[in-house]
């Protein structure tokens, strides 16, 4: 009797168990299995799953068991939780568990690491790449960032600094890009501070010019160590003393006024130099407030930037509306002397000049060869030689052959950053291709230019193609 009762009981509970989990369905008329899948919100694979032995022709008034919606659902539920309590266990400090469609820029964005932090912390990865599963050790300078934040359309953190407002006199042989350059900010934002410059410069003018009070300090320093040293003074920052004469000796008559300090996030594909533009200061400003990007700027790191509050507020209004700065133009005193010969354009302390030109030119690379371009929808050799220099106000000749007939020529030993290589492509008698020196190492020449095959690209004179085509090198910044 009790045997029965068991058994009676366990029918009973499997019948209920089924009855919780599956529904029967009776089928009719004119039904088919996508029909029924339809009818109970279920895919056609879980009826085919729950009915493995069903015929593929469905029989009139046959039965078909359809899995219950909400049991599903509720099974899926307690799955994802099981997977977040999964997560959380493995995700302690320390370590993180790689999961689809991760990547390691991803994970270093979110536990506010550089990407080579995480190498450091686990070597394999240079090996063996990034691995779903695997267990990544995290530095413990790391703090985990909860809310993945577009970084678009987030505003620049602003904290205001004090700034510093000069007195400059301009004297003999300065132009506007070294007063800039010696003050830290841009022709452009030169020229905002004292409209009155921006057609000519006059030797004697006063300028205004707003800078940090670190750069500030510096002309105070330098003043001071010249003082009593005639002539010694490039561009003396000019105060007036109390009987209103003024002296070229001086310390500059300090103003403060409001600056601000804007933390940025570098992003994909932005240069030193984009950045410095953006934000109008020059990438020497840059890399003199950010000493950690002199060697590269990775994406991802943090930015500490010092710049105008005019600015600043301007990209925290809107960073949609910002105009990028224009180039900086090399504009002279009415009676400096800037000698041009044979080509020869001849500027002081124009190394960082030199910089700038190879930043502005390989901002191009990836830009497509077309003949005839000077535009970034296409460059030819000589139109990128050609744009590059003129966004800084340096006039070169339209063609190869022309460009070549500009300058000195120097020996391939001696190229330098900024000169002009030249080549004799295709079997040509004559220069028919151009490019700008980036590098000269152990003789192997690097050098940007736009290739009709790849467009703006970095080639070197050891490959073949070039060692047998390479003509002359020409040296038209001194």
């Amino acid at each position: 009797m009790v045997f029965r009762l068991i058994i009676v009981l366990f029918f009973f509970s499997v019948g209920a168990f089924s009855q919780e989990k599956f529904t029967k369905h009776k089928i009719s008329k004119g039904e088919n299995i996508t029909v029924i899948a339809k009818k109970y919100g279920v895919k056609v694979k879980d009826i085919q799953d729950a009915n493995p032995n069903a015929p593929k022709v469905l029989k009139l008034n046959s039965v078909l068991l359809i899995p219950n919606k909400n049991v599903r659902t509720a099974q899926k539920s307690s799955q994802n939780e099981a997977s977040k309590t999964k997560n959380i266990a493995y995700d302690t400090p320390g370590s993180h568990e790689v999961l689809q469609k991760e990547t390691l820029w991803g994970i270093a964005k979110k536990y506010n690491v550089s990407v080579d932090e995480l190498k450091k912390a686990n070597p394999t990865l240079e090996t063996d790449g990034l691995k779903i599963g695997q267990h990544l050790n995290i530095p413990s300078n790391a703090v985990v960032s909860e809310n993945i934040v577009n970084t678009d359309n987030v505003k620049p953190e602003i904290v205001p600094i004090a700034n510093t407002e000069l007195n400059v006199k301009v004297q003999v042989k300065e132009t506007k890009y070294s007063i800039a350059k010696k003050y830290g900010i841009t022709v452009a934002e030169l020229e905002r501070q004292n409209p009155s410059i921006k057609k000519k410069l006059r030797v004697g003018q006063s300028l205004k010019i707003s800078t940090t009070a670190e750069k500030a300090n510096q002309v105070l320093e330098t003043a001071d160590l010249n003082t009593g040293k005639q002539g010694d003074i490039s561009s003396n920052a000019v105060a007036l003393t109390p009987n209103g004469v003024s002296t070229d000796v001086a310390k500059p008559e300090i103003i403060t006024s409001e600056n601000t300090e804007v933390v940025v996030e570098v992003q994909p594909k932005e240069t030193k130099y984009a950045i410095a533009k953006r934000y109008g200061i020059t990438v020497a400003e840059l890399e003199r407030q950010n000493p950690f990007i002199k060697g590269k700027l990775p994406v991802g790191y943090v930015l500490k930037i010092k710049t105008t509050k005019e600015k600043a507020d301007a990209l925290n209004v809107n960073s949609s509306q910002i105009i990028d700065s224009t180039q900086p133009s090399i504009e002279v005193a009415d009676n400096s002397n800037v000698a041009k010969d044979s080509g020869i354009v001849r500027i002081s302390n124009h190394s960082d000049l030199i910089n700038q030109l190879i930043s502005n030119a390989t901002e191009n690379i990836g830009t497509r060869y077309r003949s005839g371009g000077t535009t970034k929808a296409g460059f030819d050799c000589s139109g990128l030689m050609f744009c590059t220099f003129g966004n800084f106000d340096i006039k070169l000749p339209r063609s190869s052959i022309e460009q070549s007939r500009i300058g000195t020529r120097v020996a391939s030993e001696e190229a330098q950053k900024g000169d002009l290589i030249f080549f004799k492509t295709n079997g040509r008698r004559h220069i028919n291709h151009v490019g700008m020196v980036v590098e000269n190492v152990d003789g192997e020449i690097k050098f940007v230019h736009s290739s009709t095959h790849g467009g703006v690209m970095i080639s070197s004179t050891k490959e073949a193609y070039y060692t047998r085509a390479f003509s002359q090198v020409n040296r038209v910044l001194e």
